[in-house]
């Protein structure tokens, strides 16, 4: 039976096209949250008096926190639904930058690290479970979509970074910004989540039975680890840019702060224009042809970035750097779930190794930062489009509904 007729069996159009846009407020608010406290990584490594190295270690705490929640995700939305998942999610993810905030003000490197894994621990739950519910939608659509919810998380981090160019400007305090928009961020994830369609069985079902294929072959899967394998390296080449390219404009080109943070505010524009315009690249062209470009576009952008030099050459790498880095999560999201049995369990394999890459690796590169310079350690990101160009193969659809 064909998706479109299935979805008209079993749910009302007005239905869907409420949880599409309650979707999309979600991813949103997702990236509002995330690039606000990207926005002020500049006055948290001064305010707490921390190298690059130890500003690495400190933002580890993230990743830490997120990588600990990851992997159960998936069963958590099959017991308790992708709504409520994303209810819990926004929760801990709101309340952890509130604390992060208060121990940056407070001159606190516990506190905030304390509060950065919690703050960690819901943006793994919150993604994994909005990325889900985007799948369920996209599958009822029959056509390409993922990537504009995906831009509606670049569209949240493009305000956001806005937002944090106007309050440093303005000199606003980091606890005033950052508990601000933690809430608002999570009255309106609050009732957004309750639009979300009902669960149902299609969408992965209750968890499998403990010794069955399905329960056992999500991280044995070849298919879904080539996935996660080019998701990773798209995941680098987008958390590189979030957390260091502001300072490596700043430290590499000496420009001021707000030129630093308008630079990743560029990257953040690039990234969503990509992500609005992709859905028709893929649905013409194909997944893998696609991807393919993205990364020759990612590589070249981020050498323009760093080697260029001039203000015109730099600003038009960070734009490429963007274009290139747009689509590979979304549509390793949407490769993942491709097969609506057992999606939940396969996304949360996907974003666990997409996750782990966004969240670990750029903290990881700040030691290499304090050894070759915050602008030359963003290299690293066209080595990577390597490894990604030869996995994008494995994102094809092996179903009818969705360009391969």
């Amino acid at each position: 039976m064909p998706r479109t007729a299935e979805r008209a069996v079993d749910r009302p159009d007005t239905t869907l096209l409420r949880a599409r846009n309650a979707v999309a407020l979600t991813f949103v608010l997702n990236g509002l949250v995330f690039a606000s406290l990207v926005s002020r990584l500049p006055d948290v490594r001064e305010r707490l008096a921390l190298s690059n190295g130890s500003l690495g270690l400190l933002l580890l705490a993230v990743a830490a926190g997120s990588l600990v929640a990851l992997p159960s995700t998936g069963h958590v939305i099959n017991r308790i639904g992708a709504g409520a998942t994303v209810r819990l999610g926004a929760g801990l993810d709101t309340c952890g930058l509130g604390l992060a905030a208060l121990g940056v003000s407070t001159g606190s490197v516990p506190v905030t690290a304390a509060g950065l894994l919690v703050h960690g621990t819901g943006t793994g739950v919150w993604d994994v479970a909005m990325n889900v519910e985007a799948a369920e939608v996209e599958r009822g659509l029959a056509r390409t979509i993922m990537p504009r919810f995906h831009a509606g998380w670049s569209l949240g981090s493009m305000i956001g970074a806005g937002l944090g160019v106007l309050v440093v400007a303005l000199d606003v305090p980091l606890l005033v910004h950052l508990t601000g928009v933690a809430g608002l961020a999570w009255a309106l994830a609050w009732g957004s989540a309750a639009r979300f369609a009902p669960a149902r069985p299609a969408a992965g079902g209750h968890d499998p039975a403990p010794g069955s294929p399905a329960r056992r072959s999500a991280w044995t899967e070849p298919r879904t680890l080539a996935i996660g394998l080019m998701v990773l390296c798209f995941a680098m080449v987008e958390g590189t840019a979030n957390d260091w390219l502001s300072l490596a404009l700043i430290d590499g080109y000496g420009v001021e702060t707000w030129v630093g943070v308008s630079g990743f505010a560029l990257f953040v524009v690039a990234m969503t224009t990509g992500r609005l315009l992709g859905p028709l690249l893929l649905d013409r062209w194909g997944r893998s042809p696609v991807l393919l470009g993205c990364a020759a576009l990612a590589g070249a952008g981020t050498l323009a970035t760093v080697l260029g030099g001039s203000p015109v050459v730099v600003a038009a790498g960070i734009l490429a750097w963007g274009l290139g880095a747009s689509l590979g999560f979304p549509v390793g999201m949407s490769a993942a779930a491709d097969d609506p049995q057992g999606a939940a369990l396969r996304v949360s394999v996907v974003s666990t190794i997409g996750y782990g890459a966004f969240l670990a690796g750029p903290p990881l590169l700040g030691r290499l930062a304090d050894r070759v310079g915050t602008l030359e350690v963003l290299l690293v990101v066209a080595v990577l489009m390597l490894p990604a160009a030869l996995s994008v193969g494995a994102t094809r659809d092996r179903t009818a509904g969705v360009a391969s």
